[in-house]
C-alpha cells in the first residue's frame, strides 16, 4: 500500500493537472473563438475535444509519459491557430457574412471551406489534452492501488473546481489570453519540477515562445467576459466601429438631427433610426433600449425627448466603449440610466412600464456556456420572451424591434413570434440601412397605422403561422429555419465520430476491444447522460437568473460543488445504490415536468431556493451513483477514460435538443441513467451466480 506521503503528492499532482485542465479548457474555449472564427458559431467543438483528449490520455496511462509533448502540442495549436487567424474560411461564395467576420482583415486568403479549420481545431486541441489525460489517469491509478479510488476523484474534482473559480477571476478583471496561457504553463512549472529536468527545460523554453506569440498576435485594445473588443474610427463615417473577436459587431453613429454628416453609414442611419418615434406621433415619456451596446437607439431616444431611458446592455466593456467614444456620449446624459445585466433577466425582473420598448439589434456572436449552442440572444428572441416584454408596455405602449433580415425565414419567424405575442401580426418598416433591414412594430402604441392609407408604404407580415416553428424558451432557435438537423450538422457530427474513432485506434489501442473487459458501459453511458443534464442544468439556469458570465461561473462551479459533496458523502458514509440511482430517476422526472415558466413566476429568493432544488438535486445523486460505481473499478484510469468518452458522445448528442428542444435532453439522459443502471444490476447478477462463483 503506497504511504500517505506518496498519497498526498499523488494528491497534489492530481489537483494542479486538473486545475491545469479546466483552466485551459475554458482559456482556449474562448482564445480560439476569437482565432479560429467560425469556432464562434459552432457548438461544442473545443469542449468535446478536450474531453476526448483527456478520455484518451487515461486510458494511456502506464505508458511512457513525455512531459515534453504537452506544451510542444499547445504550441502547435497555438501556431495553427495564428495560421488559421489571417485566413477567410467561408462557403461556397464570398457573402456580406465573410465581410463581417473578417473586416479587418480584407486583402486575407479566401479558403472557401469551414470544415477544415474546425477539424484542424478538435484535433489538435485533443492532442493538447493527452500528457495532462496521461497524468491523471496514473495519479488515479495511485489512489485505486492504495484502496482509496474516491479520495483520487475528490483530489480531481477539487482541481477542477478551483479552476473554473480561477479563470472566473481572469474574467472578472478583464485579463489577456497572454495572463491566461501564462497561468497555465507556470502552474505546468509546478507539475513538472522535480520529475524530469530536460522536460522542465524544454517546458520553459516552449512556454516562452507561446506566451511570446499570443501575445504579440493580440491586436485587441480590451477583454470584456464575453469578447476580444477593439474600437477603431472608420473611412466611411464620423462614427466608431466595434469589432468582436476581429469581427464586425457593433457601430456608433452620430444621431442627433443636429449632426451634420453624409457619410456612407452616417446618412441612411440617421435617416432611419428615428422612424418609430416619427410613426409613434408624440414624445414618449419612458423608453426602454434591449442591447443598447455602445449606445445608438439610447442616442435617439435622447434626441426624440424621452423623459427617461433605461439602457440595457450585458457586455461593461462596451458600455465603457460607448459611454467614451460614442460621438453624441449618451451614457453621460442624466436622464439615461444603465443596467450591466441580461436583456430577459431585467424584464423579468423590473416592475416599470414603459410607453416605448426598443429591441435594439442584438447580436451575441457568442454562446450561453461552453456547453450549449444556444447564444446569448437566443432566450431575447422568444415568443416568451415577448409576451414578458408586453407585460411590460403601458396601456397606450408600443414595442420596436430592429433586425438585419438576411433570408425569408428568419423574416417570417420574427413576424410569427410577435403576432403569437401580442395576437395580431406586426407591422413592418422596411428599411435601407447599414445595421438593420427591418423595423416590426407591436403594441397598442401602433392601432391608428392599422389603416389602408396608412398601412400601404408598410410591408405585410405573413397571415399564415402555423407551419412556422416559432421560437421559445424550450427551442430558442432563431436562426435555424425548421426543427430538423441541416445536412452540415450532421456531416460534421459524422466527420466527428470518425476522427473520434481514428484517434482511439492509433492513440488507445485498450478502448478498441469494445467487446473485452477495457469497455465499460457503465462509465460510458454515465458521461454521456451527465453532459446532457449539465448542459440543460446550465441552459436553464441561464433562462432563470440571467445570461450573464457571472451566472454561468456560479452555476457551473455550483455543479462541480455538488458532485464534489456527494463523492465526499460516498467516501465516508455511503449510500445504498438502489437508494441512490431511484433518488436520481425522481429527481429527473420532477426536473422534465416542472415548467420552466413556473420557476420563473417566484420571488429571488423562492426562485433561488428551487434552483438550487431543480439543479442541484439531480446532479447531486448522479455524482453519489457515479461514485459507488467508480469505487468498484480496479482499473480507474480506464474507466474514467470510457466516462469521458461518453463525455464526447453526449456533447455530439446535445445537438438534438434543435429538434426536441432542451427539456427533452432530460429524458435522453433518464433513459442513459437506465441503460447505465441496467447493465449494473446484470453485472451484479453475473457476479452473484454460481458459475461465476466457481
Amino acid at each position: 500500500m503506497a504511504s500517505s506521503l506518496s498519497l498526498r503528492r499523488a494528491a497534489l499532482e492530481l489537483t494542479l493537472t486538473s486545475f491545469i485542465v479546466l483552466f485551459q479548457e475554458l482559456a482556449l474555449i474562448r482564445w480560439l473563438s476569437a482565432e479560429v472564427r467560425v469556432l464562434a458559431y459552432f457548438p461544442n467543438v473545443v469542449l468535446i475535444s478536450a474531453f476526448l483528449g483527456l478520455g484518451i490520455g487515461t486510458m494511456r496511462a502506464g505508458k511512457p509519459l513525455r512531459l515534453w509533448l504537452w506544451p510542444a502540442s499547445l504550441a502547435i495549436l497555438v501556431a495553427a491557430s495564428l495560421m488559421m487567424h489571417r485566413i477567410a474560411f467561408t462557403n461556397q461564395n464570398v457573402s456580406e457574412y465573410l465581410w463581417l467576420l473578417y473586416v479587418d482583415i480584407p486583402k486575407a486568403p479566401v479558403v472557401y471551406d469551414v470544415k477544415l479549420p474546425m477539424v484542424i481545431a478538435f484535433v489538435l486541441t485533443a492532442i493538447s489534452f493527452l500528457v495532462l489525460g496521461q497524468i491523471v489517469g496514473e495519479r488515479l491509478q495511485d489512489f485505486s492501488a492504495a484502496g482509496v479510488p474516491l479520495r483520487g476523484y475528490i483530489a480531481d474534482l477539487g482541481g477542477s473546481l478551483i479552476g473554473v473559480i480561477a479563470f472566473a477571476l481572469a474574467s472578472f478583471y478583464r485579463t489577456f489570453p497572454v495572463t491566461w496561457f501564462a497561468i497555465i504553463l507556470l502552474t505546468g512549472v509546478l507539475l513538472i519540477a522535480g520529475r524530469d529536468q530536460r522536460a522542465l527545460i524544454a517546458h520553459v523554453a516552449l512556454a516562452i515562445v507561446i506566451v511570446v506569440a499570443v501575445r504579440t498576435d493580440d491586436q485587441s485594445m480590451f477583454y470584456s467576459p464575453y469578447y476580444a473588443l477593439r474600437a477603431r474610427h472608420t473611412e466611411t463615417g464620423k462614427g466608431i466601429e466595434v469589432l468582436v473577436n476581429g469581427s464586425f459587431h457593433q457601430y456608433a453613429a452620430p444621431l442627433r438631427q443636429s449632426d451634420v454628416t453624409n457619410g456612407k453609414f452616417d446618412r441612411p442611419l440617421q435617416q432611419n433610426y428615428p422612424i418609430p418615434y416619427r410613426l409613434l406621433g408624440h414624445k414618449p415619456r419612458r423608453v426602454l433600449v434591449l442591447g443598447a451596446g455602445t449606445g445608438n437607439d439610447v442616442a435617439v431616444a435622447l434626441d426624440q425627448g424621452a423623459d427617461r431611458i433605461d439602457a440595457v446592455e450585458i457586455d461593461p466593456v462596451i458600455i465603457e466603449i460607448g459611454r467614451s467614444l460614442h460621438p453624441d456620449r449618451p451614457y453621460r446624459s442624466p436622464r439615461v440610466q444603465i443596467f450591466n445585466t441580461d436583456a430577459r433577466a431585467f424584464l423579468r425582473n423590473t416592475k416599470e412600464h414603459y410607453d416605448l420598448i426598443i429591441f435594439g439589434t442584438l447580436d451575441s456572436m457568442t454562446r450561453v456556456s461552453a456547453l450549449a449552442n444556444v447564444r446569448l440572444d437566443n432566450f431575447v428572441y422568444t415568443v416568451d420572451c415577448m409576451r414578458v416584454a408586453r407585460g411590460r408596455l403601458t396601456s397606450d405602449g408600443g414595442m420596436a424591434l430592429y433586425f438585419q433580415v438576411n433570408s425569408l425565414p428568419i423574416h417570417e419567424k420574427l413576424c410569427a413570434m410577435l403576432a403569437a405575442a401580442f395576437n395580431e401580426p406586426p407591422l413592418v418598416v422596411d428599411v435601407s440601412s447599414p445595421l438593420f433591414s427591418e423595423i416590426l412594430l407591436a403594441g397598442p402604441a401602433w392601432q391608428r397605422l392599422r389603416t389602408p392609407r396608412l398601412q400601404a408604404n408598410l410591408s405585410q407580415a405573413p397571415q399564415t403561422t402555423a407551419a412556422i416553428d416559432i421560437p421559445t424558451d424550450d427551442w430558442p432557435y432563431l436562426y435555424l429555419e425548421n426543427r430538423k438537423i441541416s445536412t452540415f450538422y450532421w456531416s460534421m457530427t459524422l466527420l466527428f465520430l470518425l476522427i473520434v474513432a481514428v484517434m482511439i485506434a492509433l492513440l488507445a489501442p485498450e478502448m478498441r476491444r469494445a467487446e473485452s473487459l477495457h469497455f465499460d458501459g457503465e462509465m460510458f453511458l454515465f458521461g454521456l447522460a451527465f453532459l446532457l443534464l449539465e448542459t440543460k442544468l446550465v441552459t436553464q439556469m441561464s433562462l432563470l437568473w440571467g445570461a450573464t458570465w457571472t451566472t454561468n461561473a456560479v452555476v457551473f462551479a455550483s455543479i462541480l460543488l455538488m458532485i464534489l459533496l456527494g463523492t465526499i458523502a460516498m467516501q465516508y458514509r455511503p449510500m445504498p445504490f438502489p437508494l441512490a440511482a431511484a433518488s436520481l430517476i425522481v429527481t429527473l422526472v420532477l426536473t422534465y415536468a416542472i415548467p420552466t415558466q413556473w420557476l420563473l413566476a417566484r420571488s429571488p429568493i423562492g426562485r433561488l431556493g428551487l434552483s438550487i432544488l431543480f439543479a442541484g438535486a439531480p446532479v447531486f445523486f448522479a455524482s453519489i451513483c457515479f461514485a459507488l460505481i467508480f469505487r468498484e473499478r480496479k482499473q480507474p484510469n480506464l474507466a474514467f477514460g470510457w466516462n469521458l468518452a461518453g463525455a464526447v458522445v453526449g456533447g455530439l448528442t446535445e445537438l438534438l435538443a434543435t429538434t426536441v428542444g432542451l427539456r427533452s435532453l432530460t429524458l435522453i439522459a433518464l433513459i442513459a441513467y437506465l441503460t447505465a443502471f441496467l447493465l449494473n444490476y446484470r453485472s451484479e447478477i453475473r457476479e452473484a451466480s454460481p458459475v461465476a462463483a466457481r
